[in-house]
Formats: C-alpha cells, structure tokens, sequence
C-alpha cells in the first residue's frame, strides 16, 4: 500500500512555516517537533532543512533543552517597547471614528489616516505617522478610503 501524501497545490512546507511564523504558540510546536525528530534519531541539519531553518539555531535549541530540560520547550516574556496605543486608547479612538471629525474641532469631513494623526496629536499628544494611523482605522473596522484628485 502506497503511503499518503498530501497533493493540494496551497499545502507546501513554506506555507505552513509561513502560517507557524503568524500563530502564536505554534513556534513552540515546531520545537517540539524539532525535539522529538532529534529524539528519534536525527541529525540537527536534517531537522534544520526540514524547518527551513539554520543548523545553529536547531542546536541552540538542543543545548538549551539539555541545559533547562522541558522549561526550554516554553518561550520566555519578549521585552519590546510599549505599545502607545493601548486597548483604552483603542477603545475610545473607536468612539470618536463613529463621529465626523468636525465634532472633535477637525474641520475635515471624514476620517483617514491624516486626519487620525492629528486627532491624536492635538487630544492626547501622541506622535504617529499616517500609515500606522491607517493600520488603526483598519484594525478598528474602517476602510482606508484614498482621495481623489480632480
């Protein structure tokens, strides 16, 4: 009997790491997978080809789990700069949007990214640029709608 395979076009090695890079947690499951391929008798380069990842990284995590054991399964706290948006800010940001900008003192008549910016800038003294301003008006639910010029 012949073995399965998996023969869908969208279903490739690239596309699932690209999916492991997105999710969070599923990091953790790749070394895992990287563990028990080495349990089982691979080499680091062999797991390393199959991960698309360096051989120095697949034995930095082989010496970190013969140093810590199984705590070198779990990720540490990744120390990052603070958000200056935070979830209060998002939330009231997303009160304003549903209000035209004239109600706020923006002689504008719609939201886009530049006039966020100035909202921003102007109510809570906080410097962005326009396209992270635009990234906000998407992650809220609002479409990023472009000008046109006649």
């Amino acid at each position: 009997m012949r073995a399965l395979t998996i023969t869908h076009r969208d279903i490739t090695r690239d596309s699932l790491l690209r999916i492991a890079e997105e999710i969070p947690g599923a990091r953790i499951g790749l070394r895992i997978a990287g563990y028990l391929l080495v349990l089982s008798g691979w080499r680091s380069s062999q797991v390393a080809e199959l991960f698309g990842l360096t051989r120095c990284g697949v034995v930095k995590w082989i010496r970190k789990a013969n140093q810590m054991g199984l705590e070198a399964v779990r990720d540490r706290p990744r120390s990052g700069r603070p958000a200056r948006i935070d979830q209060g800010l998002m939330t009231e940001l997303d009160q304003v949007l549903s209000r035209p900008p004239k109600e706020v003192g923006i002689a504008r008549s719609r939201w886009d990214g530049v006039v966020v910016v100035e909202y921003l800038d102007r109510v809570h003294r906080i410097k962005i640029h326009v396209r992270p301003a635009q990234r906000l008006l998407l992650k809220l639910g609002y479409s990023v709608r472009r000008p046109i010029y006649r």
